[in-house]
């Protein structure tokens, strides 16, 4: 239903909806595709650009989507995924049985929309083993899983004629107490207008799958299109959990992507370029030996996220590239086209491991390149496609953020602590401090559906008021009216729309706030955060209307990285290192292995008492944050007559 809210000399666009999914990534085109099927057709998804986000442009050598097993004799279970996801420390036992008990729909309804995961000749899963499991559930598309996922899920909502307006860009939610109501958006087409480009979508229900907080930092594999929405949540009162808990790795930087995986089993040659122009292979200097750095790197290809329990192997290397970068001020390559320190002479000079590895794959030959072409030409292929050809540069990398594993916390519905407000895919909070690789994936479809659900069962029985709901946008939208138009009508503060403000932030995060951690640091940049978000209208403003989504984009980013921040201090403060965050201490011995040149990164150990806890975060008058414990995991199955009961009920019977 189409209405318009009159504000002074303005008309603003508002539409009533009953439901409103809020991106078109893998979790919010699933989202809108289970609605759907579910009975709500009265809905639309909104996006600020259909080509946007993280789902569509990231991958690496061999993305994963993680599973329960479905092939082989292995044993397996949604009990054990369950128990396996749970024991990441920090997560709620509820949401961990939902994403197992979830995952076999979830999957085979993207192998049946034609995402071309592969089979034997029988029709069997076949899976490999990936980080924190043992079972072999992980499967993969190649490079761009995600994106197959994606663009699988929009053709279907593109057949059903799903509503999707774009380009869109949610700014502001609208509540009423703590039950979300809508949600206000700029209409990128008509920002030139007498309201600034403001519309409204007012709905009962909304479901934000608005991505990972992927402008927090400097240093981030995440594609320049995506930068979510979390603050826009956070100070609408929603809570957050373990926002402190990020995935860190090397990755390219002209073009972002992982260099996990084969890129690094090949070991390529680790160099630097320094501040005075000088250029060597830098990684034997950190390690005991040429070979061991070797034996590091080729690890590192399975053991790609940064781990402060691999400090003394291969996220060492990490931690060596992180000196040379930010602390040194250096620049560094990975360089496929020569052999590197430690391979001088025969191949059975390396770990068996490696020698295994490399020789199965018929790659003992010289040359990282050489090996690379051998083992996975599509990874060549695909930085070729991007204007890059490792035969005759080497390829920039840094250590970088790729995903946070927390978010908005949750229920097992995906329901956030605001009413109605629902997160899917990383927007949500739902791993702890490590997760399954690829489960990330998984999470997006079971979390969309999962919420997709809820909100189909509570239509049939709630009645949405729309006039009241017209009535408290009209003065929700007045405010940001206000600020939007002085936003580039007034003559004080600075003019590029707080651009300057969030690099430099975003600088100090990759600093003091990433893989490498220091109290004293991030207490100093929160305090200074909060004293620039408290002046942000005041101090910053744009040229023109179409540069105020970007304002409004800074406003959200600093916001969500003041929130950040606060759950770090808290977590670096009581438990110290753990995870993939080392809290460098200023006392103490250095942490096992980082010695000799690494010796200045000693590290406050881990406490002990806190994995059955997670830490959630608030933005009230300042961000609070607090460690609770989590919800155990429910008993599984349950005794059937009692289920279809207890299912009938839920569905509000069946009429035969």
């Amino acid at each position: 239903m189409e209405k318009q809210i009159r504000l002074g000399d303005c008309r603003i666009p508002a539409t009533v909806l009953d439901a409103v999914v809020v991106g078109s990534g893998a979790a919010g085109y699933n989202a809108a595709d289970w609605l759907y099927d579910l009975g709500c057709r009265d809905i639309a998804l909104i996006t600020d650009g259909i080509q946007r986000g993280t789902s569509r442009n990231t991958g690496s050598d061999k993305q994963t989507y993680y599973k329960l097993s479905l092939a082989g004799d292995a044993p397996d279970s949604v009990g054990a995924m369950a128990q396996e996801l749970f024991d990441g420390e920090g997560v709620d036992g509820d949401i961990a049985l939902a994403e197992a008990a979830g995952s076999v729909r979830s999957f085979i309804k993207l192998a049946n929309l034609g995402v071309p995961f592969p089979t034997n000749r029988y029709g069997e899963y076949v899976g490999y083993r990936t980080d924190h499991e043992q079972r072999g559930r992980a499967t993969s598309a190649g490079p761009l899983t995600s994106k197959y996922m994606t663009e699988c899920l929009e053709r279907a909502v593109r057949q059903k004629k799903i509503r999707v307006d774009s380009p869109r860009m949610a700014v502001q939610l609208l509540t009423e107490g703590n039950e979300v109501q809508g949600l206000i958006c700029l209409d990128l087409d008509r920002l030139d207008n007498e309201a600034c480009g403001l519309c409204a979508y007012l709905a009962p229900y909304v479901i934000l799958c608005t991505g990972g907080p992927a402008g927090v930092y400097e240093d981030r594999v995440y594609p320049e299109s995506q930068v979510g929405m979390s603050g826009m949540a956070l100070e609408a009162g929603a809570v957050a959990a373990n926002l402190q808990e990020w995935q860190y790795g090397l990755a390219s930087t002209k073009f972002r992507w992982n260099v996990s995986g084969s890129y690094q089993q090949v070991l390529p040659s680790y160099r630097v370029r320094t501040q005075e122009g000088m250029e060597k292979e830098f990684l034997p200097d950190y390690f005991s030996s040429a070979e061991a750095a070797l034996g590091a790197v080729f690890r590192k290809g399975y053991e790609w996220p940064f781990s402060i329990g691999r400090v003394s192997a291969s996220s060492r290397v990490d931690v060596a590239v992180y000196h040379e970068t930010c602390v040194r001020g250096g620049r560094v390559f990975l360089d496929y086209r020569t052999d590197p320190a430690g391979l001088n002479g025969p191949f059975s000079r390396l770990e068996k491991e490696a020698y295994d590895y490399l020789s199965n794959s018929q790659a003992l030959v010289p040359g990282p390149l050489e090996r690379l072409l051998r083992m996975n030409r599509p990874a060549v292929e695909l930085y070729r496609a991007h204007g890059i050809d490792l035969s005759l540069d080497p390829l920039e990398i840094r250590v970088c953020a790729q995903h946070c594993n927390g978010g908005l916390a949750v229920d097992a519905s995906w329901q956030t602590s605001v009413q109605g407000l629902y997160a899917a895919g990383e927007a949500a909070g739902t791993f702890g401090v490590h997760r399954p690789g690829g489960s990330a994936l998984n999470s997006t479809q079971v979390g969309s559906m999962r919420a997709a659900e809820a909100v189909a069962l509570r239509l049939r029985a709630a009645r949405f008021d729309a006039q009241a709901a017209m009535r408290q946008a009209q003065e929700q939208l007045a405010v940001c009216m206000g600020r939007l138009r002085n936003a580039f009508c007034g003559k004080t503060g600075s003019r590029d729309g707080g651009v300057r403000l969030r690099r430099q932030v975003q600088r100090e995060m990759s600093r003091w706030a990433a893989q490498i951690r220091d109290i004293e640091g991030m207490r100093g940049l929160s305090e200074w955060l909060q004293v620039r978000l408290n002046g942000f209208f005041a101090e910053n403003g744009v040229q023109s209307p179409q540069e105020l989504p970007e304002l409004l984009r800074n406003r959200d980013i600093l916001l969500t990285q003041y929130a950040v921040l606060s759950a770090m201090i808290t977590s670096a403060e009581r438990v110290g290192s753990r995870g993939s965050a080392l809290v460098r201490s200023r006392e103490g011995e250095p942490g096992a292995g980082l010695d000799g040149r690494l010796a200045d990164y000693a590290y406050k150990p881990q406490a002990a008492g806190f994995a059955g806890q997670k830490l959630v975060t608030e933005l009230r008058e300042s961000a609070v944050s607090r460690f609770e414990p989590v919800r155990p995991l429910p008993g599984r199955g349950g005794w059937f007559e009692t289920v279809w009961k207890e299912y009938r009920e839920r569905q509000g019977g069946f009429s035969l």
